[in-house]
């Protein structure tokens, strides 16, 4: 699914940031991407998800070669991943349940088609008391749970999430872990950078890709 071989990064004429980077990301697979703060891992989701190109490298992705391609394929590949990034990206004139529903509006389906696939996940992540509200009067967790929702509302095969528990409480924690468990279940790729450990050792059969120091370290 994802296919990195010696991708490097640096910005201008410094040093690399990120150096020898080679893995791959297998379909259904559940993976956990963590490292001290500043160690590279929002620029390596950054780089999966094709917003920033590598200095040097390959990058393959549901088996294209990334940079080989043209921006609508490009953007055909982007729409089979689902993002949750820690600026959340909501729109605040649109309401809760607009911004999770806008993927699928996106797409060009009728509402009668989707609406209670939204309004049940609204109600998982708990936020079915809120789904005509907008954002600016959301609180920070209320937030990330609705981004966690837009990405999730498409089913897709890749789920990226930066720090997607950052700003819950450790039971909301949990229960957002078991649907990105769920999910990946259903056949989705799962990476989540985080650093808290405690989420991580609830699910310790997840492989781990450790950032530090510009390098990636694999633990199946």
């Amino acid at each position: 699914m994802v296919r990195f071989e010696n991708v490097g990064l640096r910005y201008g004429m410094g040093s690399e940031i990120l150096r020898d980077l080679t893995f791959t990301i297998e379909p259904r697979s559940f993976q956990f991407l963590t490292g001290p703060s500043g160690a590279g891992k929002t620029t390596l989701l950054r780089l999966i998800l094709l917003s920033m190109r590598p200095t040097r490298g390959l990058i393959g992705l549901f088996g294209h070669d990334v940079l080989r391609l043209d921006k609508d394929t490009l953007t055909g590949l982007r729409r089979r991943m689902g993002v949750v990034f820690q600026d959340f990206r909501l729109l605040d004139h649109l309401t809760l349940y607009e911004n999770v529903a806008l993927p699928l509006r996106v797409q060009g389906r009728d509402e009668g088609s989707y609406r209670s696939e939204v309004v049940e996940l609204l109600r998982w992540v708990g936020l079915g008391d809120r789904m005509h509200a907008f954002p600016p009067v959301l609180s920070g967790g209320e937030k990330q749970r609705a981004a966690i929702a837009r990405a999730l509302i498409v089913k897709p095969d890749l789920l990226l999430a930066d720090e997607p528990t950052g700003n819950v409480d450790p039971t909301l924690a949990r229960r957002l872990l078991r649907l990105f468990m769920e999910l990946n279940k259903l056949g989705t790729a799962i990476v989540i950078a985080t650093h808290d450990i405690a989420l991580m050792d609830q699910h310790d059969d997840a492989r781990r890709l450790v950032l530090g120091e510009g390098r990636l370290h694999i633990y199946e």
